[in-house]
């Protein structure tokens, strides 16, 4: 098949084997499906060959082989695959879990920062309902309390008052929309601070819980309650482990117990083992966490108090960066809480799967089925195999690794999670491995075996065996997961590579659209000025050169100029002078001032004139 058809062929099934189910009552989820699918298609037993073309009647029979062991119900198989597709699609480390948890709390703050960093009142009206949007964030980014609490939101408001004056809000509006962002952030701290202590000093402290206490409360509630399911489940699986060697030995034990799944019941309780493993691992590392928080927030609070008791002013400075950390520590407080939450919702989720325990198994079938059988734990199957090692001088060609002679023993990464390796394949049942009898290193691989004989008998030829476990696991898909062999099987699942290995690979990668841009010119440019594209030019610029070496500066003396020497002149040059004349003067003469009389005539006939001279005399001058 080609992979584009193949795919396409692939698709047609998975739906049109979720659509048989949802007419059966039965809503299955895609992955598992598409998982049951391709466990179908890779167990030998059912016949199936993906080199050729799958014809109509192939993949109506792989259908129905589908719908068949998805409805039914009373096979630990399909239960073990259920429980995996679960824990795979909703399992999540703590680093994802808090980052997830970042982002629920973002996306439901983003309407109050939208509205608050968005917005920029002129009125006064305005600026105090902004001033109260501000309130509301701080309550809800803290944690501490529910806007709905008038006593808590009086809190927020007295402590944020006290930060975060009114009259701030002009400042706050200028800022960009980042540097509020930031703001808004730093304010929820520091009045989150502000709160915790005053209710460390009985001042306050309304909504908020004593998160400390009822941490320890939770964490020892969990514990115990996963102690108890793993402890239940490890019996389940020791009793079935007895009764599937009995089996072995005893022919007419084999014709009465062949009937039963017990093989498919121990895989799902060695399954559910290995989870609440993954979930007590989760559980006591916040267990360490919770008592070094509470190690930390007291010592915090304990400075705190020497730094502000008996002052009536303090620095900003000094103090805010106090308030600060005991939100910090406090936020890790909720963490652990969620995480606690988490984990628990997890571990009650998980019983469901094994609800087709009692079913099959009731207690008393169970009790008369265990008469005359000796349950061994796997404590004790480890026990009685202490002292036994292998002579590595037995193997010639064939590297073995022990306590005493490797570093890092511990760290090293067991194949199979640690079961036997030749108790898979050969026994088809899942015992421990004791790597004190000895780690076979094969192919860069390690494998661990329950017992001297099986590590000498798989170590004549480990290919078989590892064969062997593959053909098993092909049988049983859920042994797939169980005993980590994505590697072996990625065109089962597609995306294993990119999976933990303390993980499953169902769950399909997370994806989005993205995009680049490329700046035009990302070094500084680097023009050559002399550069000419013109062949031309290039040419003239040749033949230029060319002509000037041929041009040559030279000199030459003559009978003249060889005897000549240079001569000086030195002149005296002109100086400046001046001279000096008689001081100017001058004189002044009156202003002739005569008048006429009479020249208009008048009464008479005859023209009477007189000459009045007004002129001053020139002593007077």
């Amino acid at each position: 098949m080609s992979g584009e058809r193949t795919q396409s062929v692939i698709k047609r099934i998975i739906r049109q084997v979720g659509l048989e189910c949802a007419a059966q009552g039965q809503s299955l989820s895609e992955t598992l499906v598409a998982f049951m699918v391709k466990a179908v298609v890779l167990d030998p037993r059912n016949d199936f060959n993906m080199d050729r073309i799958l014809t109509e009647n192939d993949m109506q029979d792989l259908i129905q082989l589908c719908v068949t062991r998805l409805l039914d119900t009373t096979n630990p198989s399909l239960s073990t695959i259920k429980m995996q597709v679960y824990f795979d699609m909703n399992y999540a480390s703590r680093d994802e879990l808090l980052s997830e948890q970042e982002h629920v709390l973002e996306g439901k703050l983003a309407p109050v920062v939208r509205a608050i960093t968005e917005s920029g009142p002129r009125v006064q009206e305005d600026t105090e309902n902004a001033y109260q949007k501000i309130v509301t964030y701080v309550l809800l980014r803290s944690g501490l309390g529910s806007p709905t609490d008038i006593e808590a939101v009086r809190e927020v408001t007295a402590a944020l008052q006290s930060v975060f004056p009114q009259t701030e809000m002009v400042t706050f509006i200028s800022l960009s929309k980042k540097d509020k962002e930031q703001r808004l952030k730093d304010l929820a701290m520091l009045v989150s601070g502000i709160r915790l202590y005053n209710k460390q000093c009985q001042k306050g402290g309304s909504g908020i819980d004593d998160l400390p206490d009822i941490l320890n409360e939770t964490i020892l509630l969990a514990t115990r309650t996963l102690d108890e399911h793993l402890n239940s489940c490890k019996l389940l699986a020791h009793c079935y482990t007895a009764l599937l060697e009995s089996m072995e030995e005893d022919p007419h034990r084999h014709s009465q117990l062949s009937s039963l799944k017990l093989k498919e019941a121990l895989f799902n309780m060695r399954q559910y083992e290995a989870f609440l493993c993954i979930l007590q691992s989760n559980t006591i590392t916040s267990a360490q966490e919770v008592e070094s928080l509470n190690v930390q927030f007291e010592a915090a609070m304990m400075v705190l108090k020497n730094t502000v008791e008996g002052k009536t002013s303090i620095e900003s400075k000094q103090v805010f960066p106090l308030f600060m950390e005991l939100s910090k520590l406090w936020t890790s407080f909720q963490d652990e809480m969620l995480l606690l939450s988490f984990l628990t919702n997890m571990a009650n989720n998980l019983q469901q799967f094994l609800e087709i325990q009692s079913q099959l198994f009731p207690e008393e079938m169970l009790t008369s089925l265990l008469e005359g059988v000796t349950v061994k734990s796997d404590e004790k199957r480890i026990k009685e195999t202490i002292g036994t090692k292998v002579n590595v001088s037995d193997f010639k060609n064939q590297e073995w690794l022990s306590p005493e002679t490797t570093d890092n023993f511990d760290q090293l990464l067991i194949q199979y999670h640690g079961f036997c390796a030749h108790s898979i394949g050969v026994k088809g049942i899942t015992l421990p491995g004791n790597p004190a009898i000895g780690i076979l290193k094969h192919k860069e691989k390690y494998y661990v075996f329950s017992s001297k004989e099986a590590a000498y008998l798989f170590a004549q030829d480990p290919d078989k065996f590892i064969q062997l476990n593959i053909e098993t696991a092909k049988k049983y898909a859920e042994l797939i997961q169980l005993l980590e062999l994505h590697h072996q099987f990625e065109y089962l699942v597609p995306h294993a590579q990119a999976r933990n290995a303390s993980r499953g690979s169902l769950k399909p990668p997370p994806k989005c659209d993205s995009g680049t841009q490329t700046d035009t010119h990302i070094l500084p440019p680097t023009i050559v000025r002399s550069y000419e594209w013109n062949e031309w030019e290039l040419r003239r610029k040749a033949i230029k050169l060319a002509n000037l070496r041929r041009k040559l500066t030279h000199s030459m003396q003559t009978d003249l100029s060889h005897m000549r020497r240079e001569n000086f002149t030195q002149v005296y040059l002109p100086k400046d002078a001046g001279t000096q004349t008689k001081c100017d003067n001058s004189s002044n003469v009156p202003k002739p001032q005569i008048f006429l009389k009479g020249l208009r005539g008048g009464p008479s006939p005859t023209t009477h004139m007189v000459t009045v001279d007004l002129t001053r005399p020139l002593d007077e001058t």
